[in-house]
């Protein structure tokens, strides 16, 4: 039976942001900003505050964190789906991109 381990913590009700079983490689890619529409920030929230609010009840109720557990899954779902909706907005090039086709530069030089 696994068990989820905490990756990061921060001063949400919770105590918990990030429920995490990859490795932290995984996590440390390069980190883009996004054009997110009304309804993608909209979609975000809501399965935002449905994921805290999932965490916040199994904490409270003593629960433990452990892949078997209906509520966890249903929690790592919720996380799944507002990963999807995020990575499918359209990433904001950065200034330095902007500048290099600005000057017809390809990246791979």
């Amino acid at each position: 039976m696994a068990t989820l381990t905490v990756a990061t913590l921060h001063g949400t009700t919770s105590g918990i942001h990030h429920l995490t079983h990859a490795p932290a490689q995984a996590q440390a890619a390069v980190r883009r900003r996004r054009r997110i529409s009304p309804e993608c920030g909209r979609a975000l929230e809501i399965l935002g505050h449905a994921i805290e609010y999932l965490a916040d009840e199994h904490i409270y109720e003593g629960g433990q964190f452990r892949l078997s557990d209906p509520r966890v899954q249903a929690v790592l779902m919720l996380m799944e789906r507002n990963r999807e909706i995020f990575l499918a907005c359209p990433e904001i090039p950065s200034l330095g991109d902007r500048f290099r086709k600005w000057l017809g530069i390809s990246e791979a030089a």
